[in-house]
């Protein structure tokens, strides 16, 4: 009996003992534990819908409405006096034989000012030469956003959120400045793909990227008289052919509208490679055709003429280059027709003058590229891919999440 009861004496003392270690153990683990904490989720402002526009509250620099009128009403009446200018822009990979091309289109040629004539590149990445980037940078002419993946079709573009797209042109953004040499400060506008805007999700990544504009929106009503560029201060009026487009109030945002072309049978084009019916493959007949639809602009309330396209256009007919060439070196025998970039367009817009529209040629330090030529993967596909950059060639191919080529 006495070692029964010795025994559940040692069993209770066993228990007892193993409960308070395991307690010790419990306490020690709470004490040692690292807490976990899931980051903040950002929360974005919520945007104000647009109300309709006053021009009694919406003024130069800062603020235009969006219509056809003139940038100044004191200009009415003085519409001849008004400077013509004239956007050329490019989209997408700058190559070897694009740039010669480009070389050969703008190769001195000056506005009436005596400055140089100039365009606007939009740039997407894949496939891009960017020590020929570095080239037309210091050449004077303006380098802008058009994606570093271009994009899987319309779909990618249409429901795209404000996260996707400050991902997309930022991440070009560094990729441009890494590797051409772009001063980011001189970037100031973006062009989607297939020009498939995503509402206001489109302007808002360009307002917080530190961006002026949007250059990927086409009218087609407001052609004839053509629309001046405005701000989304206020509600747009503009027709809204690739939705969805913007209703918030985002001011300081430009929008560069893409005013249509006219085909031959008279169907509007928002670029000139997207023209259904175009002119017959002749030097003449397409001079012609860029000439009446340049009449539009110049004979009218000089809203700025845009030519918008890819280089690609040159090769599908015989003549689509010389008649380019002839039609841009006609623009400059006027007096008052000026060839420059989109954002240099938009200073004039904000300081509207009659006559000379700027007292300087614009003033751009030109940056030093060393040319190297580089064999990188790109990671998410195992692909080898070739590229010209400046300086130092990336571990890997530059891409979304790592724009700047790092080993990861």
């Amino acid at each position: 009996m006495k070692y029964a009861v010795l025994l559940l004496l040692g069993v209770l003392l066993a228990t007892t003992l193993l409960s308070d270690a395991q307690k010790t153990k419990n306490k020690s683990k709470t004490k040692n534990k690292v807490k976990t904490t899931v980051a903040p989720q950002v929360e974005r402002p919520v945007l104000q819908k647009a109300e309709r526009c006053s021009a009694t509250k919406c003024k130069l620099p800062d603020c235009r409405c969006s219509d056809a009128t003139l940038p100044r009403p004191k200009l009415k009446g003085k519409e001849q006096e008004i400077p013509q200018f004239v956007t050329i822009t490019f989209d997408d990979a700058v190559n070897a034989v694009n740039y010669a091309q480009y070389d050969l289109l703008f190769n001195g040629l000056t506005n009436p000012d005596g400055c140089p004539a100039t365009g606007t590149f939009f740039l997407s990445h894949e496939y891009t030469d960017y020590v020929r980037v570095n080239s037309l940078y210091n050449a004077g002419h303006e380098i802008a956003l058009h994606s570093v993946t271009h994009g899987d079709g319309t779909d990618y573009w249409r429901e795209a959120n404000v996260e996707t797209i400050e991902s997309e042109f930022g991440a070009q953004l560094q990729i441009l400045e890494t590797f051409a040499k772009v001063d980011p400060k001189t970037v100031q506008g973006i062009r989607l793909p297939f020009l498939q805007i995503s509402g206001n999700n489109t302007f808002e990544a360009v307002k917080n990227l530190g961006l002026t504009y949007d250059a990927s929106w086409p009218t087609q009503q407001f052609k004839d008289p053509p629309m001046w560029p405005y701000t989304l201060d206020y509600l747009s009026v503009q027709d809204c052919q690739i939705g969805a487009c913007p209703d918030a109030a985002l001011p300081g945002v430009w929008v560069n509208p893409m005013v249509t072309w006219t085909d031959t049978e008279g169907y509007s084009c928002s670029m000139i490679d997207a023209c259904a019916y175009p002119p017959e493959d002749d030097v003449n007949a397409l001079f012609e055709w860029m000439l009446e639809n340049f009449n539009r602009h110049y004979k009218s309330n000089r809203a700025p003429f845009g030519m918008y396209l890819h280089a690609a256009w040159f090769s599908r007919g015989r003549n689509n280059f010389a008649a380019f060439k002839k039609f841009m070196h006609h623009l400059t025998t006027y007096p008052d027709v000026y060839m420059t970039g989109v954002s240099r367009m938009l200073e004039y817009v904000k300081k509207p003058v009659l006559g000379k529209p700027f007292k300087s040629c614009e003033n751009r330090v030109k940056t030093q590229c060393q040319p190297v030529h580089c064999n990188v993967q790109k990671t998410s596909t195992k692909e080898t891919r070739y590229m010209s950059v400046c300086d130092k060639c990336p571990v890997v191919y530059p891409w979304l999440k790592n724009p700047l080529g790092l080993d990861m």
